[in-house]
């Protein structure tokens, strides 16, 4: 008869993993490294399978270990939910959100309070990340990406963006696409890694207009909002999305010195692995999320 793993030490395996670190277990279940320790050697050999590999004082998840845990996390915090509900605590929902970095400083989270406002509290977890994403030991209930990078679960197209010409009111003075050049420019380059953004270049040439060298002088930023916000200081033109400029254009922060727009290769998806897509929260975030993009992307100010 195999003997059932015990509770207390999935949970120090659990905590353990999770945080990274058997201190740090300990710290979180109020009992000593020592005895978390020993706790997980005792459900290793219950299951007769390693969990970590001890290298120099450090631990490292076998792959067994990493096939557990978030099925472990996942059960605990269900637990958890069951143990509030029956002590007539008020039920608060856990919401794991993952978008791209520069939609995590500032843009979601400035509006964060909108959703909370509309649909009641909840526990959720902002992450800003570059794809891939990893879903399952993350436990991600939603991912918002440019561009359709998992095939591996279900993905949607939700708005197709583009890249306007935005700066400071200071710099507008230039109306005409060709005067641009003269201005400062700001670039934006996602790195090696990321999607194809945009190009002064692009811009220039799709204008008809010969910018020279001028299209590659000035200011560099690896991300979008690092870019918005150097335009926002007045230190240059940048080629910005509609998502994230619309607000700053339409509060006057910003202004367009040039009309022409840039579309985007690629829509924004939004991916809910299956194990998330039947709760309510998920279902709320979801649309809630799809409203604000669109609404962002549709702005008049940007017509």
């Amino acid at each position: 008869m195999v003997t059932s793993p015990s509770l207390k030490g999935l949970q120090a395996f659990e905590a353990a993993a999770r945080t990274g670190s058997f201190a740090a277990a300990a710290d979180e279940l109020s009992v000593s490294a020592a005895a978390v320790s020993q706790l997980i050697r005792t459900v290793e050999e219950q299951m007769g399978r390693k969990l970590f590999h001890r290298v120099n004082r450090k631990v490292v998840l076998t792959e067994a270990g990493v096939e557990m845990l978030p099925r472990l996390t996942m059960a605990f915090q269900e637990i958890g939910s069951v143990s509030r509900e029956l002590g007539g605590d008020a039920f608060r929902p856990r919401l794991v959100v993952s978008v791209p970095p520069s939609m995590a400083m500032g843009w979601l989270s400035q509006r964060l309070a909108g959703f909370v406002a509309s649909h009641g509290a909840a526990d959720i977890s902002l992450r800003g990340d570059d794809d891939p994403v990893p879903f399952d030991r993350e436990l991600i209930d939603i991912r918002l990406s440019y561009g359709l990078h998992y095939r591996e679960h279900p993905t949607e197209d939700i708005t197709r963006d583009a890249v306007y010409p935005v700066c400071a009111p200071g710099l507008a003075s230039a109306i005409k696409a060709e005067a641009l050049a003269g201005l400062p420019l700001i670039h934006t380059d996602w790195g090696p890694t990321g999607a194809s953004f945009p190009s002064w270049r692009n811009w220039f040439e799709a204008e008809g207009a010969q910018p020279g060298r001028a299209a590659q002088r000035g200011l560099s930023a690896n991300s979008s909002r690092a870019a918005l916000d150097l335009a926002i200081s007045g230190l240059g033109v940048a080629l910005a999305q509609g998502v994230y400029c619309a607000e700053a254009v339409e509060d006057g922060r910003l202004v367009r010195p040039a009309a022409r727009a840039i579309a985007l290769r690629q829509p924004y998806c939004l991916t809910i692995p299956e194990r998330s897509a039947r709760r309510d929260v998920v279902a709320a975030f979801r649309d809630w999320l799809i409203e604000e993009c669109r609404r962002a992307v549709g702005s008049p100010a940007l017509r």
